[in-house]
């Protein structure tokens, strides 16, 4: 079966107000020594990777301002000491303002194939209560040299209950994402993490209430859904075909290698991660251990976020067992509300389940 590998890129320009993602802004030379670093942790881990990787993925982080050079110099050393599958999806993320003419270029010349660009909203208040400093029209224009440059497989980012965000200003970001004809949007519902500037001033700021954020979710949805984009996970919608391969083996249970400061992996069986500590990884110290993975809970778990759910099938050829009848049972008392899809074979959650997912999913895996 194959896998997929992931880069962290803890690089930025600055730091954005809502992020507590593992990042900083680099001094010189840093950057080099990173892409060093990463050479070095492919070679180390080449000798176990049995299985071809048949996704590669650049998050962060800033992906597109550690610079399309160091990134072709990382993927050349993973096709030198790795296999990866003919026709793999290989993703960068990118900032609009970072995305150049010449970064699309180097990207496309690289053997990048898809690119997802965070814009989180179109309307200017919103983006600057985020602490944004990229505009909507540089979004459009990043999308455009992309294209030109041969990289057509592109993703949006979406954010909901952003801090004054009203079903009207949605509808403004909504029409741009459709008029901009990309194949896949990500929407995510904010969530204001500890430490970081936003949860700082978070009570000056006037935040939609919560029905108003289910409310934003249920629109999204229909809106892309009426766009063509039909929606395969919680927060994810793509044109038939344009799903993103490497996210798939993450919510599917399957092994992917994360490597970089902040990187998680569930490879070999097991799941470990390295530490958010860049001078360890750059010394090369070993990620940390941690236990098994991809046990009965942890699979049904993952499937549920999607919209195709879980599958008796598909937990049988896992496992060698059936689901337990009571959680069909219980997926059946639930059904009656409206907030999943029960077949004989499948359990799946509906958009109104999906605002609710993490106490459904807890009571349905609580019977294994």
């Amino acid at each position: 079966m194959s896998a997929g590998l992931y880069f962290h890129i803890p690089f930025c320009a600055r730091k954005c107000d809502y992020c507590d993602f593992y990042s900083f802004t680099p001094t010189d030379g840093r950057m080099d020594a990173y892409r060093d670093a990463l050479i070095r942790s492919i070679d180390r881990f080449a000798p176990a990777v049995t299985a071809p990787f048949d996704t590669v993925y650049f998050g962060g982080g800033t992906p597109s301002f550690f610079g399309g050079a160091r990134i072709r110099a990382v993927l050349d050393a993973a096709r030198a000491a790795l296999p990866l599958a003919p026709g793999a999806e290989i993703t960068v993320e990118c900032n609009p303002s970072s995305t150049t003419e010449a970064l699309a270029a180097s990207l496309a010349a690289a053997g990048v194939n898809r690119v997802s660009l965070g814009l989180q909203s179109a309307v200017a208040a919103e983006r600057a209560a985020l602490g944004r400093t990229s505009t909507p029209q540089q979004a459009e224009t990043a999308l455009q040299r992309l294209r030109r440059n041969g990289i057509t497989n592109l993703s949006l980012d979406l954010m909901l209950g952003l801090p004054g965000q009203t079903a009207a200003t949605l509808r403004e970001s909504l029409r741009f994402v459709s008029e901009s004809g990309v194949p896949h949007v990500s929407a995510y519902l904010l969530k204001v993490e500890e430490n970081t500037p936003l949860f700082a001033k978070k009570e000056t700021l006037a935040f939609p209430d919560e029905d108003s954020v289910c409310d934003f979710y249920l629109q999204t949805a229909e809106a892309l859904e009426q766009g063509g984009l039909r929606q395969y996970e919680i927060s994810n919608f793509a044109r038939p075909g344009f799903e993103s391969r490497h996210n798939l083996h993450y919510w599917r249970d399957e092994a992917y290698l994360g490597l970089g400061p902040a990187a998680h992996s569930f490879f070999g069986g097991k799941r470990f991660f390295f530490p958010r500590d860049f001078d360890a990884f750059l010394r090369g110290d070993p990620p940390v251990q941690d236990g098994d993975g991809g046990d009965p809970e942890e699979f049904c778990m993952l499937r549920l976020r999607l919209a195709e759910g879980l599958s008796d099938g598909a937990f049988r050829e896992r496992f060698g067992k059936h689901l337990p009848e009571g959680m069909f049972r219980k997926a059946k008392a639930l059904e009656t509300h409206g907030l999943l899809c029960v077949t004989q074979d499948t359990i799946a959650l509906t958009k109104q389940g999906f605002l609710v997912s993490n106490a459904i999913i807890g009571e349905l895996v609580a019977v294994l």
